[in-house]
């Protein structure tokens, strides 16, 4: 069997946690940030684990961790 490809795009955007959940960043911190309230903005900079559903999906993303 030959080796399985991880999903770059996934790769680059995510974390494992030693105990193999995911590390995600929020989105929409990129731009128009002006209408956003400040305890919204300091709170999008915080990492977040993802839910189930997502964490299924991802895994297969990346087989290797």
């Amino acid at each position: 069997m030959p080796k399985l490809k991880s999903h770059r795009g996934a790769a680059k955007r995510t974390k494992t946690t030693g105990s193999g959940k995911i590390v995600l960043n929020h989105a929409n911190k990129g731009h128009i940030l002006t209408k956003k309230a400040k305890k919204r903005k300091r709170n999008l900079r915080k990492s977040f684990l993802a839910s189930a559903g997502d964490t299924m999906v991802l895994k297969k993303m990346l087989p290797y961790g």
